[in-house]
């Protein structure tokens, strides 16, 4: 995969903003928890599939005072935004901003959290 400096630069920007936020970040599995450490997040990973359930996740992290969703594109992903936006929306502060800032800095290449492991060689 063809990455340009200003790719490696503003992905390097994106996980500082990250990690300067005060939010937990959800991600859908361990591959994906595991390349946002790669890249540099040192803040809280949620694993989706840990809770068992959506109506368990909804549950359990509406205490959060602000969440930064991180799910994949693909179908499932987008299923389980709009869940979460749809049980969420009222409890608790809920951030897709990070997800839109992904796309445009990887211009799409980006489809799942976990491919972010391509970049660790820049971030070492």
């Amino acid at each position: 995969m063809l990455v340009t400096e200003q790719e490696i630069s503003e992905l390097q920007k994106f996980v500082f903003q990250l990690n300067s936020g005060n939010g937990v970040v959800i991600v859908e599995g361990k591959r994906d928890f595991n390349a946002l450490r790669k890249i540099g997040y040192q803040g809280e990973i949620l694993e989706f599939h840990k809770f068992g359930g959506i109506n368990n996740f909804a549950d359990s992290v509406a205490k959060y005072k602000k969440i930064i969703l991180l799910f994949d594109r693909d179908k499932k992903g987008r299923y389980l935004t709009g869940k979460t936006i749809q049980l969420l929306q009222r409890r608790t502060k809920l951030d897709l901003s990070y997800k839109k800032k992904l796309r445009q800095i990887t211009r799409g290449k980006i489809m799942f959290i976990e491919q972010l492991v391509c970049y660790e060689s820049y971030f070492a």
